[in-house]
Protein backbone atom coordinates (compact mmCIF):
# COMPACT_ATOMS: atom_id res chain seq x y z
CA UNK A 1 0.00 0.00 0.00
CA UNK A 2 1.29 3.56 -1.03
CA UNK A 3 1.63 6.55 1.54
CA UNK A 4 -1.19 8.04 0.06
CA UNK A 5 -3.42 5.83 -0.48
CA UNK A 6 -3.02 4.46 3.81
CA UNK A 7 -3.25 8.22 4.28
CA UNK A 8 -6.57 8.12 2.81
CA UNK A 9 -7.71 4.82 4.87
CA UNK A 10 -7.01 6.91 7.97
CA UNK A 11 -8.95 9.92 6.73
CA UNK A 12 -12.24 7.73 5.89
CA UNK A 13 -12.21 5.69 8.99
CA UNK A 14 -11.35 9.10 11.43
CA UNK A 15 -11.69 12.17 9.70
CA UNK A 16 -8.80 14.83 9.81
CA UNK A 17 -5.78 14.67 11.92
CA UNK A 18 -6.24 17.67 13.98
CA UNK A 19 -3.35 17.62 15.95
CA UNK A 20 -0.13 15.08 16.34
CA UNK A 21 2.11 14.91 19.49
CA UNK A 22 4.72 12.48 20.74
CA UNK A 23 3.62 9.26 18.95
CA UNK A 24 -0.28 9.90 18.91
CA UNK A 25 -2.35 11.52 16.48
CA UNK A 26 -5.44 13.07 16.99
CA UNK A 27 -8.26 12.88 14.82
CA UNK A 28 -11.47 14.88 13.62
CA UNK A 29 -13.59 12.00 15.18
CA UNK A 30 -12.24 11.98 18.51
CA UNK A 31 -10.29 9.11 18.03
CA UNK A 32 -6.37 8.97 19.33
CA UNK A 33 -4.07 7.03 17.29
CA UNK A 34 -0.91 5.37 18.14
CA UNK A 35 1.56 5.99 16.07
CA UNK A 36 3.93 3.27 15.00
CA UNK A 37 5.31 4.62 11.48
CA UNK A 38 6.16 7.71 12.90
CA UNK A 39 7.02 9.00 9.38
CA UNK A 40 9.44 6.35 8.72
CA UNK A 41 11.43 6.84 12.08
CA UNK A 42 11.54 11.13 11.19
CA UNK A 43 9.10 11.72 13.91
CA UNK A 44 10.88 9.17 16.05
CA UNK A 45 11.53 11.88 19.04
CA UNK A 46 7.89 13.04 18.45
CA UNK A 47 5.53 14.51 16.08
CA UNK A 48 5.78 17.73 17.96
CA UNK A 49 9.54 17.92 16.72
CA UNK A 50 10.29 19.75 20.69
CA UNK A 51 12.38 22.74 20.13
CA UNK A 52 13.18 21.92 16.64
CA UNK A 53 10.27 23.86 15.43
CA UNK A 54 10.67 26.88 17.67
CA UNK A 55 13.73 27.10 16.25
CA UNK A 56 12.14 27.08 12.73
CA UNK A 57 9.63 29.59 13.77
CA UNK A 58 12.30 31.75 15.11
CA UNK A 59 13.90 31.63 12.21
CA UNK A 60 11.29 32.98 9.82
CA UNK A 61 10.17 35.67 12.72
CA UNK A 62 13.73 37.05 11.92
CA UNK A 63 12.83 37.37 7.77
CA UNK A 64 15.67 34.61 6.97
CA UNK A 65 13.70 33.36 4.56
CA UNK A 66 15.51 34.47 1.51
CA UNK A 67 18.16 32.93 -0.84
CA UNK A 68 20.94 34.75 0.99
CA UNK A 69 23.67 33.61 2.76
CA UNK A 70 21.97 33.12 5.83
CA UNK A 71 25.14 30.66 7.84
CA UNK A 72 27.08 28.46 6.63
CA UNK A 73 26.85 24.69 6.96
CA UNK A 74 29.27 24.34 10.16
CA UNK A 75 26.48 24.83 12.62
CA UNK A 76 24.52 21.34 11.17
CA UNK A 77 28.35 19.54 9.95
CA UNK A 78 29.29 20.28 13.66
CA UNK A 79 26.14 18.39 15.68
CA UNK A 80 26.81 15.77 12.58
CA UNK A 81 29.97 15.59 13.39
CA UNK A 82 29.02 14.46 17.07
CA UNK A 83 26.61 12.67 16.39
CA UNK A 84 29.00 10.41 14.65
CA UNK A 85 31.91 10.60 16.67
CA UNK A 86 34.21 11.93 13.56
CA UNK A 87 34.70 15.03 11.39
CA UNK A 88 32.00 15.46 8.83
CA UNK A 89 30.75 17.34 6.07
CA UNK A 90 27.30 16.99 5.67
CA UNK A 91 25.25 17.55 1.69
CA UNK A 92 21.68 17.00 1.50
CA UNK A 93 19.52 15.34 -1.07
CA UNK A 94 15.48 15.15 -2.37
CA UNK A 95 16.49 11.65 -3.06
CA UNK A 96 17.56 8.61 -1.11
CA UNK A 97 19.35 7.16 -4.71
CA UNK A 98 21.35 10.13 -4.99
CA UNK A 99 22.72 10.29 -1.49
CA UNK A 100 23.48 6.44 -1.97
CA UNK A 101 25.18 6.97 -5.23
CA UNK A 102 27.18 10.04 -3.82
CA UNK A 103 27.71 8.41 -0.48
CA UNK A 104 29.33 5.03 -2.85
CA UNK A 105 31.69 7.44 -4.68
CA UNK A 106 33.41 8.97 -1.95
CA UNK A 107 34.08 5.83 -0.40
CA UNK A 108 32.51 2.68 -2.36
CA UNK A 109 33.70 -0.10 0.91
CA UNK A 110 32.55 2.01 3.53
CA UNK A 111 29.03 3.59 2.96
CA UNK A 112 25.97 2.28 5.75
CA UNK A 113 22.74 3.78 6.33
CA UNK A 114 21.73 4.78 10.38
CA UNK A 115 18.95 4.22 12.32
CA UNK A 116 19.33 5.21 15.88
CA UNK A 117 18.92 2.65 18.84
CA UNK A 118 20.09 -0.28 16.23
CA UNK A 119 22.24 -2.69 18.38
CA UNK A 120 23.92 -4.71 15.37
CA UNK A 121 24.54 -0.88 13.49
CA UNK A 122 28.56 -0.80 12.66
CA UNK A 123 30.62 1.62 14.47
CA UNK A 124 29.77 4.61 12.52
CA UNK A 125 32.73 7.15 13.75
CA UNK A 126 34.58 4.62 11.58
CA UNK A 127 32.25 4.64 8.67
CA UNK A 128 33.10 7.05 5.92
CA UNK A 129 29.67 7.52 4.29
CA UNK A 130 26.44 7.66 6.20
CA UNK A 131 23.16 8.06 4.60
CA UNK A 132 20.23 8.65 7.15
CA UNK A 133 16.71 10.79 7.66
CA UNK A 134 16.54 13.89 9.85
CA UNK A 135 14.93 12.86 13.35
CA UNK A 136 12.37 15.60 12.47
CA UNK A 137 8.60 15.67 10.86
CA UNK A 138 8.33 17.83 8.14
CA UNK A 139 11.09 16.69 6.27
CA UNK A 140 9.54 13.63 4.27
CA UNK A 141 11.90 14.15 1.00
CA UNK A 142 15.21 14.82 2.62
CA UNK A 143 18.22 12.63 3.25
CA UNK A 144 21.32 14.09 4.95
CA UNK A 145 24.99 12.64 3.65
CA UNK A 146 27.38 12.21 6.20
CA UNK A 147 31.04 12.15 4.65
CA UNK A 148 34.11 11.94 6.83
CA UNK A 149 36.25 14.93 6.24
CA UNK A 150 39.38 13.07 5.18
CA UNK A 151 37.28 11.64 2.23
CA UNK A 152 36.73 14.39 0.44
CA UNK A 153 39.89 16.70 1.33
CA UNK A 154 41.82 13.06 -0.02
CA UNK A 155 40.40 12.69 -3.19
CA UNK A 156 43.03 13.04 -6.50
CA UNK A 157 42.31 16.06 -8.46
CA UNK A 158 40.88 13.90 -11.50
CA UNK A 159 38.21 12.59 -8.72
CA UNK A 160 37.76 15.58 -7.32
CA UNK A 161 36.15 17.10 -10.70
CA UNK A 162 33.97 13.97 -10.68
CA UNK A 163 33.10 14.47 -7.24
CA UNK A 164 31.18 18.34 -8.34
CA UNK A 165 28.79 16.28 -10.37
CA UNK A 166 27.83 14.73 -6.78
CA UNK A 167 27.85 17.86 -4.78
CA UNK A 168 26.40 19.87 -7.53
CA UNK A 169 23.07 17.63 -7.04
CA UNK A 170 22.91 18.02 -3.38
CA UNK A 171 20.25 20.50 -2.70
CA UNK A 172 20.88 23.72 -0.53
CA UNK A 173 17.86 23.83 2.02
CA UNK A 174 16.12 26.61 3.43
CA UNK A 175 17.79 28.26 6.55
CA UNK A 176 15.00 27.80 8.16
CA UNK A 177 14.77 24.02 7.58
CA UNK A 178 18.46 23.76 8.17
CA UNK A 179 17.98 25.68 11.20
CA UNK A 180 15.17 23.07 12.46
CA UNK A 181 17.48 20.00 11.45
CA UNK A 182 20.40 20.82 13.52
CA UNK A 183 18.33 21.50 16.46
CA UNK A 184 16.82 18.12 15.78
CA UNK A 185 19.85 16.28 15.59
CA UNK A 186 20.83 17.72 18.76
CA UNK A 187 18.17 15.96 20.55
CA UNK A 188 18.83 13.25 19.08
CA UNK A 189 22.07 13.07 20.55
CA UNK A 190 20.57 14.34 23.96
CA UNK A 191 17.71 11.10 23.83
CA UNK A 192 19.83 8.20 22.42
CA UNK A 193 21.69 7.06 26.38
CA UNK A 194 17.95 7.95 27.26
CA UNK A 195 16.15 4.98 25.46
CA UNK A 196 16.80 1.74 25.86
CA UNK A 197 16.09 -2.24 25.49
CA UNK A 198 14.24 -1.72 28.73
CA UNK A 199 11.66 0.80 26.91
CA UNK A 200 10.69 -1.38 24.29
CA UNK A 201 10.88 -5.09 25.62
CA UNK A 202 7.89 -4.19 27.58
CA UNK A 203 5.47 -4.54 24.72
CA UNK A 204 6.52 -7.76 23.38
CA UNK A 205 4.22 -9.61 24.94
CA UNK A 206 1.56 -8.14 22.06
CA UNK A 207 4.23 -7.14 19.57
CA UNK A 208 6.01 -10.16 18.64
CA UNK A 209 3.43 -12.09 17.13
CA UNK A 210 3.48 -10.06 14.57
CA UNK A 211 7.22 -8.74 14.43
CA UNK A 212 10.54 -9.36 15.06
CA UNK A 213 11.68 -6.40 17.20
CA UNK A 214 15.52 -5.39 16.65
CA UNK A 215 15.72 -2.30 19.31
CA UNK A 216 12.76 -0.36 18.63
CA UNK A 217 12.36 -1.56 14.94
CA UNK A 218 9.43 -3.47 14.01
CA UNK A 219 9.98 -6.24 11.24
CA UNK A 220 6.66 -7.84 10.12
CA UNK A 221 6.58 -11.50 10.62
CA UNK A 222 3.30 -11.13 8.58
CA UNK A 223 3.56 -12.65 5.14
CA UNK A 224 4.01 -10.03 2.41
CA UNK A 225 0.60 -11.26 0.66
CA UNK A 226 -0.92 -10.84 3.89
CA UNK A 227 0.48 -7.25 4.77
CA UNK A 228 -2.42 -4.79 3.67
CA UNK A 229 -4.83 -6.43 5.56
CA UNK A 230 -3.04 -6.74 8.26
CA UNK A 231 -2.56 -2.75 8.01
CA UNK A 232 -6.16 -2.30 7.67
CA UNK A 233 -6.56 -4.46 10.54
CA UNK A 234 -4.37 -2.16 13.00
CA UNK A 235 -5.94 0.66 11.71
CA UNK A 236 -9.43 -0.84 13.25
CA UNK A 237 -7.50 -1.56 16.49
CA UNK A 238 -6.82 2.48 16.66
CA UNK A 239 -2.83 2.01 15.18
CA UNK A 240 -0.68 2.92 12.25
CA UNK A 241 2.09 0.70 10.98
CA UNK A 242 4.24 1.52 8.44
CA UNK A 243 2.34 1.14 4.87
CA UNK A 244 5.45 -0.19 3.62
CA UNK A 245 6.41 -4.12 4.14
CA UNK A 246 9.84 -3.49 3.68
CA UNK A 247 10.10 -0.36 6.24
CA UNK A 248 10.39 -1.22 9.75
CA UNK A 249 7.67 0.00 12.16
CA UNK A 250 8.51 1.64 15.48
CA UNK A 251 8.17 0.72 19.05
CA UNK A 252 5.94 4.00 20.39
CA UNK A 253 8.13 5.43 22.72
CA UNK A 254 6.54 6.39 26.29
CA UNK A 255 2.98 4.94 25.20
CA UNK A 256 0.88 3.08 27.58
CA UNK A 257 0.84 -0.92 27.32
CA UNK A 258 -3.20 -0.46 27.28
CA UNK A 259 -2.91 1.37 23.43
CA UNK A 260 -2.50 -2.01 22.31
CA UNK A 261 -5.61 -3.82 24.29
CA UNK A 262 -7.89 -3.71 20.82
CA UNK A 263 -5.13 -5.48 18.58
CA UNK A 264 -4.46 -8.46 22.02
CA UNK A 265 -8.25 -8.98 22.54
CA UNK A 266 -8.75 -9.24 18.52
CA UNK A 267 -5.69 -10.91 17.03
CA UNK A 268 -5.33 -11.02 13.29
CA UNK A 269 -5.70 -14.07 11.63
CA UNK A 270 -4.81 -14.13 7.71
CA UNK A 271 -7.28 -15.26 5.41
CA UNK A 272 -6.84 -18.66 3.99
Amino acid sequence: MNKNQYYQEIYNRFGCVTRARNCFLYTKKGIRLTDLYQENGRAILGWDGKSAFTFIKNTINRGQTGSFICQDKSRAEKAVSELFKSDRKVMYFYDQKDALLAGTFFSAESTSFYKPWLKESPDFSQVDSIIFAPPLPWTDSIFILAVKSDCINQLSSEKKLFAEQFINKSVKLPFAMECGITRALYNLIAELPLREEKNWFLYDTVLTKYWTRKGPYLYPKIEQKDYDAFILHCLDCELTISPDYNTPSIVPFGADRGVFTKLKNNPFEPKI
